[in-house]
């Protein structure tokens, strides 16, 4: 699972719609709607957040709002409620490792658009949060190459 915290524009067409599924599942965990998933470190960051369903929600909405601005048509309905929230917090370090790693994919998956963004230098983060100063997320599974996981 990838909740990726960079802005869902740069991700390629396959990346999108596995970020809309992902964050799907991360709802249904945090309803209590599934087994699986159930410690998985990316949900730590909504757990943490004071009203973890409406992170989710306005996670999704964002994601959504970009597959319409592509002419996709994702159900809106799925995503549920988004109330007032507070933006969360997500690390320039994190925010740093998360766009190699998605570099890294597009570059195989996508080189077109690897090569639209590969001279960002200072990419936006995802809608729903905010970039802070700080290392990478305890909860991010760090490899060697710093391509991540997921």
């Amino acid at each position: 699972m990838r909740l990726w915290s960079l802005h869902p524009k740069y991700l390629d067409p396959q990346g999108l719609v596995a970020l809309w599924r992902e964050a799907l599942l991360a709802r249904a965990v945090l309803r209590g709607k599934t087994r699986g998933y159930q410690s998985h470190p990316q949900l730590e960051r909504f757990r943490a957040s004071s009203a973890p369903l409406s992170a989710i929600n306005a996670y999704l909405a964002a994601v959504c709002g970009e597959a319409a601005r592509r002419g996709y048509s994702f159900d809106k309905s799925k995503i549920g409620p988004v109330r007032k929230f507070s933006r969360m917090a997500v690390t320039s370090a994190q925010l740093d490792y998360e766009w190699r790693h998605l570099l890294a994919k597009l570059q195989k998956r996508d080189p077109a658009r690897y090569r639209k963004w590969r001279a960002v230098k200072a990419p936006q983060s995802h809608p729903f949060l905010y970039v802070r100063p700080g290392r990478i997320a305890a909860w991010e599974r760090v490899t060697h190459s710093g391509g991540g996981v997921g």
